[in-house]
This record gives C-alpha cells, sequence and structure tokens, in this order.
C-alpha cells in the first residue's frame, strides 16, 4: 500500500523538532551540528530572532491579497534587491523551480520581441542542478531525474561546464541564451575556472544572446559576497534565486536588467503566492541581516577558515578524501570512500551533511558559523576519517 506520502523521498528516521542557531534538536533528544541547512536554506542558522520578529508581526496583520493589490513588502524588497544588484526589476515567486522557470520564460520572449522568434534554444552545462520541473529537468539534462519523464522538453543543448570553447562552438542561429551556476552545487560543488564567466559574458554579448545565472543555491551570501558572480566583477541578464532568500520560508525571485525584463508586460506571467506579505516580510528581515557592513566579511573569514582545515583532513586522510573543493560556504569533499556511508557516518556523531554528484560531500553550514563550530565539526570528521576501514 502506498504511504500517505508521496514516497519520492528516501528520507532518513531523524524527526527535528526544534531548531537554534547552527544546531538541530532531534525527537530522540539529540543536538546536531546543521551543516546541511536544509541544503543551503537556513542561511543565518534556524529560529534568527529577527526572522522569528518580523514573520511574527506579519502574521499577526495580513498573510494574503494577492498581486492584483500593491503588496508593500514586495515592493520595498524588489527596491532593495535591485540596488544591491544588476537588476532592474524583480518578480517574486515560491521557489527556486519557479524562478527558473521565469529566467527561461523571458529569455525565448526577449529574442521574440527582439524578431528572432526562431531563437528559442538554451545551451546549458552538464553537472548542473536546475530544479525538478519538466522544463527545468530538461535544462539540467540529467538523465537520472529525467527517465521516465519523457519526451524531454525540447530546447535545450549541453556542453561541459567550465569549457568555453565548447560554449562559443555551440551557438547556433537557434541559440537565445546561455545558463550556468556561477558555482554548481547539486553536480559535485563545481566552482568555475577563473575567467570562466567574463568569457561567458562576451560570448552572450557577441551572438546577442542572454546570460542566464542561477543562484538558488550559490547565492544570497553563500560565497562571501551577495551573489558569486561578484567575484568576477561580470553580471548576468537575468538571474534566479530563492533558498537563502527567505531563511527557511518558501520565496523565489527572479532578476533581470531592464533590457531582458522589458518584454515582460502586462499577462505574460503572474503568481498566485508568489511575493505574499509573509515571504515578503521574512525576505527583507533576511536583507536586513545580509546587508550589515560586517556580514559578509564574515562569511567570507570563516569559510577560508573551514577550507583550510578540510584541506589538512584531505592530506591527513588521502584513503578517505580525495579533495576539498568550492567557494565560501558551499564547500564539497570529494571521497574516495563512498560519500553516502560517510554521511550516515558522521550523522551518527552529530554532524549532519548533504551528499552531491561525482562522490561529493556537500558542506553548507549556516552563515552564521563560528570559528568553535568549525572547530566542532572539523573533530567530527577527523574522528569519522580517522576511525575508517577502507
Amino acid at each position: 500500500m502506498i504511504p500517505a506520502l508521496l514516497p519520492t523521498y528516501a528520507r532518513n528516521e531523524l524527526t527535528f523538532e526544534k531548531g537554534e542557531g547552527a544546531y538541530l534538536f532531534a525527537t530522540n533528544g539529540r543536538k546536531y551540528l546543521d551543516f546541511a541547512s536544509g541544503i543551503a536554506v537556513t542561511a543565518l542558522g534556524h529560529a534568527h530572532p529577527h526572522l522569528v520578529a518580523a514573520l511574527t508581526q506579519q502574521a499577526q496583520k495580513l498573510w494574503h491579497c494577492s498581486n492584483l493589490f500593491q503588496i508593500a513588502g514586495q515592493q520595498r524588497l524588489g527596491e532593495r534587491l535591485v540596488e544591491a544588484t544588476f537588476a532592474d526589476s524583480v518578480f517574486f515567486a515560491n521557489s527556486g523551480a519557479e524562478a527558473m522557470e521565469l529566467t527561461l520564460k523571458i529569455a525565448r520572449k526577449y529574442q521574440h520581441e527582439a524578431g528572432h522568434p526562431e531563437r528559442y534554444r538554451v545551451i546549458a552545462c552538464s553537472g548542473s542542478f536546475h530544479g525538478r520541473t519538466l522544463a527545468t529537468l530538461a535544462a539540467a539534462g540529467n538523465e537520472k531525474y529525467l527517465k521516465g519523464f519523457e519526451p524531454t522538453v525540447e530546447g535545450f543543448d549541453h556542453v561541459a561546464f567550465g569549457n568555453l570553447n565548447e560554449m562559443r562552438a555551440a551557438v547556433t542561429k537557434q541559440t537565445a541564451a546561455i545558463l550556468v551556476e556561477p558555482v554548481q552545487g547539486e553536480g559535485g560543488v563545481r566552482p568555475p575556472p577563473k575567467g570562466y564567466l567574463k568569457g561567458l559574458r562576451e560570448i552572450a554579448d557577441e551572438f546577442g544572446l542572454l546570460l542566464l545565472f542561477d543562484e538558488v543555491q550559490c547565492g544570497m551570501g553563500r560565497t562571501g559576497k551577495l551573489f558569486a558572480h561578484e567575484w568576477e566583477g561580470v553580471t548576468p541578464d537575468v538571474m534566479a534565486i530563492a533558498k537563502g532568500l527567505g531563511g527557511g520560508f518558501p520565496v523565489g525571485a527572479c532578476l533581470a536588467t531592464e533590457k531582458a525584463a522589458a518584454c515582460m508586460t502586462a499577462g505574460s506571467h503572474g503568481s498566485t503566492f508568489g511575493g505574499n506579505p509573509l515571504a515578503m516580510a521574512v525576505g527583507n528581515a533576511v536583507l536586513d541581516v545580509m546587508l550589515e557592513k560586517d556580514f559578509l566579511p564574515h562569511v567570507d573569514r570563516v569559510a577560508r577558515l573551514l577550507k583550510a582545515e578540510l584541506d589538512k583532513l584531505v592530506a591527513k586522510y588521502p584513503k578517505v578524501f580525495a579533495e576539498a573543493r568550492g567557494a565560501g560556504l558551499l564547500l564539497g569533499l570529494r571521497c574516495v570512500a563512498t560519500n553516502n556511508e560517510i554521511m550516515d557516518a558522521l550523522r551518527q556523531e552529530g554532524l549532519l551533511t548533504v551528499s552531491a554528484g561525482d562522490n561529493v560531500l556537500r558542506l553548507l553550514p549556516p552563515l552564521i558559523l563560528t570559528e568553535a563550530q568549525v572547530a566542532e565539526a572539523i573533530g567530527i570528521i577527523d574522528r569519522v576519517a580517522g576511525n575508517w576501514k577502507a
């Protein structure tokens, strides 16, 4: 008999009843250091007092009124994101996948309005992950996730991540846009080669394409800047964000330049719940914290410490770990042993992590991580690796 919950997850037996900062507390009485963060979602940790206050206050006033009316918090959050980024306009959704759907729609609509309806194809990268809708699965092109959902949505071509020559060679008269994650997450925590994002911008400009970034996982402070592409001084035309934007409350957004967004007129897109007052209250509270002058420098500093300590463990346990890689607090340990087995062992010792492609163990701690918590996590990984029997 099928269970009440559709069995699409191989769920662990743990149930959490409380969270506080970087820790989760399970119904079995155990405390866990959370280096999963709901897969890069709880960027400010659990039960952050500023977020709790913002949500509580808004919940007592108004939950929903629909986008048929003005929503004050939405206007404010949109203006703040525009001020802090490359974007001129923002659309709010409920998830990263929804934000990606609009990103892809803008690419097609932009070319159509420019007089090139034949330009509808998007060049994406192998190893990427863009969501679980039919279109975003096709954008990633991962056969594992596409199996059983054929025919695959048409209009996507794939090249190797980090290879500018392949990207340039893949451009045709039907190409509308280039889509990449500035740092791949699900595909194995892979940062791009230096100059790659700049090269993509140059290719897009040369051929009249839109450059689309998916910063759903790597954005919102995770790399030590508000968005990962800022490290290379390159800007996209359209960008999808989510996860950390709500700090645990469901919210996504599509950010775009005026050039790209001008084609999206009344009736061209919509969302029943996107940008609702509750989500906007939390999103504004998240920005309150992340835009404080000392916040991102702290993320960068503690991330460098964690990466240095992981490098030491790789050198110490070459039969367990092959490499430490990533950017900021989106880090991965490429394993020699099976990543899921190591993940299970770490959980037994009180550290929560997430698996990824390429036999990588993902480390996604909250951005409020302290040096003491870095030491705590490293101690657990050291203990597990030291007792590992290859």
